[in-house]
């Protein structure tokens, strides 16, 4: 995890141990995220594309779609940990700044049409090694993590969660908004977990084969 060069919540370079996972290939669609809107009367996003990523949902909002999704297939749902993300984000390439290796975002197909009113449709380009898509780019994604800008000095080497408390979480990858629109796999974000953003969403994360725990009377 980190970037020599980057910023110095990137460093120090770490290696770090995290237990399988399952990561969404795709940012959550508005699609997705609307059947959930409306059985928990949240406000509509501000775009409204089915195929666009659902936007200006809080960190709140994010973990009880999770929950909500979890009860609905019987499946446990969350929020990836940043060691999580950044792991799938790399999609097999250590060390490497981008999804794709080091070659600039301007080089990226297509970059300087993009973006123009807001973002894009989930999947539009290819996919990283891992098979996800828009990884790093489109909007920034929430994470499970309480942010803290020293915690890589402490960071346990295997299934890294976060400080135990903070007042902000953390979010990875880049956004619309953003003059680059494209973050490096390294690169670290951060709001108060109540803040609603035009650009920013989130993606999905479970275990394999886990069930959701159910009482019965």
């Amino acid at each position: 995890m980190g970037q020599e060069d980057g910023r110095d919540e990137e460093r120090p370079v770490h290696r770090v141990t995290v237990a399988p996972f399952l990561l969404c290939r795709f940012q959550t669609t508005n699609a997705h995220y609307e059947a959930f809107r409306r059985a928990t009367m949240r406000q509509k996003p501000e775009f409204t594309d089915p195929a666009q990523p659902v936007t200006s949902v809080n960190w709140f909002d994010a973990v009880a779609y999770c929950h909500w999704l979890s009860a609905e297939w019987d499946r446990h749902f969350r929020l990836p940990a940043e060691a999580e993300w950044e792991f799938a984000a790399r999609g097999g390439l250590e060390q490497k700044r981008y999804p794709w290796g080091d070659a600039e975002p301007l080089s990226r197909p297509g970059y300087a049409q993009r973006w123009r009113h807001g973002p894009e449709p989930v999947g539009a380009l290819d996919p990283n090694g891992y098979g996800l898509y828009d990884v790093c780019e489109n909007v920034h994604e929430w994470c499970s993590d309480w942010y803290d800008p020293a915690y890589y000095a402490v960071s346990p080497a295997v299934n890294p969660a976060g400080p135990p408390n903070g007042k902000r979480r953390a979010s990875r990858g880049g956004a619309w908004r953003h003059h680059i629109k494209i973050a490096r796999c390294a690169a670290r974000s951060s709001i108060p977990p109540e803040f609603r953003y035009a650009d920013y969403g989130f993606r999905v994360a479970g275990e394999e084969g886990r069930s959701v725990a159910r009482s019965h009377a």
